[in-house]
């Protein structure tokens, strides 16, 4: 991994397909691993199952690198925020704002975020977004409650 500093130059790119994938998954695990501590590890691991297969070809990805390294990515459909991953390492580097910033300005307006991630609540909230309802449940019926957000 690139040593984290701000003298780096992030570039985003729609993603080279499939071939990337496992970068991609990398990346999710690493950033899950910290962020998500209320996920199970059965969930994890079916969820991280899934990625290459069924969820990264049902959304638009676009890849945050430097020098040519992946190190973030976020995954859009419709007008909708469906994913947005950094990798720890370069948290808090500006890298999640730039991808979000960059999915804004291809007309997203919603996303879903995990209640028990405030990390990730205050980072929209930072944003724009605000909290326009709530589901007990993820997508797949998990017990992992999930605000709706819109940008205000």
């Amino acid at each position: 991994m690139l040593e984290a500093n701000h003298h780096h130059v992030v570039r985003i790119r729609p993603s080279e397909g499939p071939h990337e994938y496992q970068q991609l998954v990398h990346i999710w695990e690493a950033s899950v691993r910290a962020t998500h501590t209320f996920l199970s590890e059965q969930h994890f691991e079916e969820i991280r199952g899934h990625l290459a297969e069924g969820y990264f070809p049902q959304v638009e990805l676009h890849v945050a690198t430097i020098a040519g390294k992946p190190v973030g990515f976020s995954g859009t459909h419709g007008d909708s925020l469906e994913m947005l991953f950094i990798h720890p390492d370069w948290m808090r580097h500006g890298i999640g704002t730039r991808l979000l910033n960059h999915a804004l300005e291809r007309g997203i307006t919603r996303l879903d975020v995990n209640e028990e991630n405030p990390q990730a609540i205050a980072f929209y909230q930072r944003h724009g977004f605000s909290t326009t309802s709530r589901s007990e449940t993820d997508e797949a019926g998990l017990p992992y409650p999930i605000l709706h957000m819109v940008r205000s």
